[in-house]
């Protein structure tokens, strides 16, 4: 072999390149994908679309028992000595009707399902995300009960501290038109949202004001949405027929609503220690509480341990509705979005 020659090795022929004197055409470029299907690409992933899902599944699931969660509010904030709503759910959703009419069921869910969307969205969202990317061994791995529990626990701390401003309002706009005498007479014009949230930040004590009651509703919302995912899918495998993936729309209202009512009951106390804290500063509503266990000694002496489940029955009555249009709502808003992904799969990652 000459100097002048390359060393080739003993694999075969030299390659055509070599032999043609014309040089092969580089590959076509990858076909640019549309705007149209770029943006079907994304909503269509995962994680993006349980986000979306989730913000659909908790605008329905609020409007649907906007008036029992009202009414529920207004049990949990009347402490002891007043008895302004101390009325069966049917007398106290009649009183709202004929002090208020339909806007009384409506009070504050503007507010609600603004808060409520997004919260939904981070909830279901994060939920997917840390369940695939800290949870799952593989894709599509079945988590444990406790693994659930955990992924669960911590989206509903990661949505609540996005949103918890937009709750603390909410709970005012619920309680401001009605008949409660300690709040005196009523404005002529009911304050909005925003003018409601700036009146506390200004008035209240800045931030802190717009995250008073964080505390209590960390620790009740971290079990709740735990248990409430775990019971889910814990159900929604015994509703499954065999040979299915999935259980029927049916089904997985019944595995909603079961979800639901068995994550309100665990840590529905929780729950009335965030409503009270929100307005501990409201004068005239008969509390002033110094801290967690203060509020908890001061209920439990004034108003006995069923002071910490005021409201628990029109909220057992909103529980089975709500669950279920959000579960079923949910599934069907992701499993549609998922569907929509293109034919041909985008080099996305």
């Amino acid at each position: 072999m000459s100097a002048a020659q390359p060393s080739r090795s003993k694999a075969g022929p030299p390659p055509e390149s070599e032999l043609s004197s014309t040089p092969p055409l580089p590959p076509p470029p990858p076909e640019k994908l549309s705007v149209a299907d770029q943006f079907l690409a994304t909503v269509s992933q995962p994680v993006v679309a349980a986000f979306c899902a989730g913000g659909v599944a908790g605008a329905v699931s609020r409007t649907v028992v906007s008036p029992l969660e009202r009414l529920k509010i207004l049990f949990q904030v009347q402490s002891a000595g007043r008895d302004a709503y101390k009325l069966s759910v049917g007398q106290g959703l009649a009183k709202m009707w004929r002090e208020e009419g339909w806007r009384g069921f409506m009070r504050g869910n503007g507010t609600n399902c603004i808060r409520i969307v997004p919260y939904s969205a981070v909830q279901f969202g994060s939920y997917n995300f840390y369940k695939r990317h800290f949870f799952e061994r593989h894709p599509g791995d079945s988590l444990t009960p406790i693994s659930r529990l955990t992924c669960g626990g911590i989206a509903g701390i990661t949505s609540v501290t996005f949103t918890y401003p937009l709750d603390i309002v909410r709970t005012r706009l619920s309680i401001q038109s009605a008949s409660f005498a300690e709040l005196g007479e009523k404005p002529k014009k009911l304050p909005g949202m925003w003018q409601t949230m700036i009146s506390m930040y200004r008035t209240e004590g800045g931030i802190a004001a717009l995250y008073r009651g964080i505390v209590p509703t960390v620790a009740g919302v971290a079990p709740y949405v735990g248990l409430n995912f775990m019971t889910y899918e814990f159900v929604r495998q015994y509703l499954t027929l065999e040979g299915d993936q999935n259980p029927s729309a049916a089904r997985k209202l019944v595995a909603g609503a079961i979800s639901g009512a068995v994550a309100q009951t665990c840590t529905y106390p929780f729950d009335v220690l965030r409503r009270r804290f929100q307005i501990n500063t409201m004068s005239g509503m008969g509390y002033q509480y110094k801290g967690l266990f203060d509020a908890v000694r001061v209920i439990v002496t004034q108003e006995g341990i069923k002071g910490l489940y005021k409201g628990i029955i029109p909220n057992l009555l909103k529980v089975a509705p709500s669950m279920a249009s959000s579960w079923l709502s949910f599934e069907i808003s992701r499993d549609f979005l998922v569907s929509l992904k293109p034919k041909e799969e985008p080099l996305l990652q």
